[in-house]
């Protein structure tokens, strides 16, 4: 059987790695074809990315990036479509609900080629983003939705998709939290930056809507400095660019560092105090290591770690920031919210029991 899984972002690498160590070691009879659609261009993803993290080569990388929304779309759809007629997959699976993930989804459906839908169900209820228009497309397309939580799986039944369809699975992000942790290294700073002391927040700024909009922007940086918290911010050089555009200026509590790699990323997170982040992933990871976090959105779609008090949504008020980080607590619920961390041994054994 050939199953062809579509990539496009960083992330994604690491979340289709667990799905591919379990091809590997469950089902080595499936030939998975990796197909990266070039989304995301990184320079560091390297030969040294690949080999630390354990993570497949892609077979096929098309190449696409740089424009719109709706340029990269359509040029990955033309391009994946033929690749899906030259190769004949008895399956397409796609991750999360990036531009990629529904370009996947999109070209398989016009071939009548089944799409397995990994992240399924996850809503912000927020149509503004890009990402919740992708996931609500793609899960109406897929055969098979992976739901990583009972919320999930819950949002897929309200809108109507067959029962059958829907597979709660468990969050392939905490199987590779597990995997990783062992891997995890302190990055390389400055002396002068004390990671050892009474404890330091991690946070992480990147959403359009916080750094396109310079008041905004500015907030988030005053809430940050009001709560006189030692902030470490790994800072994209697109948020960089935005934050000089502002001219914010950035105060003595905060600590800028270049962007880091994702074993420094879970050391940080598994040795911080507590997360502050805009970031739908680094809001699971946080809880992963147990840290509270403080997300600057109004909505997110990992609405359980609200309910469970993991997780407070402060926007971009600066009093919210700044209240939510001086008042730092640990809840008292430990449940497990994303699974036993075999999300990706059940998602290739469902995908193989599909051909019966």
């Amino acid at each position: 059987m050939k199953v062809i899984t579509v990539i496009g972002a960083r992330p994604q690498f690491i979340k289709a790695a667990v799905v591919s160590r379990a091809f590997a070691k469950y089902r080595p009879d499936v030939q998975e074809i990796i197909v990266h659609t070039g989304q995301h261009y990184d320079a560091n993803m390297s030969d040294v990315f690949f080999e630390e993290l354990d993570i497949p080569r892609p077979d096929y990388n098309l190449g696409v990036g740089g424009g719109t929304h709706g340029q990269n779309t359509g040029r990955m759809i033309e391009k994946l479509e033929g690749l899906m007629m030259e190769v004949r997959p008895a399956w397409v699976l796609v991750f999360g609900d990036t531009d990629s993930t529904l370009a996947g989804a999109l070209a398989a459906a016009k071939l009548h080629i089944p799409v397995a839908h990994v992240e399924a169900g996850l809503r912000s209820y927020n149509r503004k983003m890009p990402e919740e228009i992708n996931r609500v497309l793609t899960d109406h397309i897929a055969e098979l939705l992976f739901a990583p939580t009972e919320n999930g799986r819950k949002n897929l039944l309200e809108e109507g998709v067959p029962a059958e369809k829907i597979k709660l699975v468990g969050d392939v992000m905490h199987d590779a939290a597990l995997f990783y942790t062992e891997k995890a290294r302190k990055p390389k700073l400055p002396t002068e930056f004390d990671l050892e002391g009474e404890g330091f927040v991690l946070c992480t700024i990147h959403r359009a809507e916080n750094t396109d909009d310079p008041r905004r922007l500015k907030s988030i940086f005053q809430g940050l400095e009001d709560s006189g918290a030692q902030i470490l911010l790994p800072m994209h050089p697109r948020t960089q660019t935005k934050v000089l555009d502002s001219e914010i200026s950035i105060a003595d509590n905060i600590w800028v560092i270049d962007p880091v790699g994702y074993l420094e990323m879970i050391w940080l997170e598994a040795n911080c105090r507590c997360v502050a982040t805009d970031s739908g992933g680094v809001q699971k990871e946080a809880f992963f290591f147990k840290k509270p976090c403080k997300t600057m959105r109004y909505e997110t779609e990992w609405v359980e770690l609200v309910e469970s008090g993991w997780n407070r949504l402060v926007g971009a008020s600066a009093k919210e920031i700044t209240d939510a980080l001086t008042s730092i607590s640990l809840p008292i619920s430990t449940n497990s919210l994303y699974g036993d961390g075999n999300a990706g041994e059940k998602i290739v054994m469902m995908i193989e029991a599909s051909r019966e």
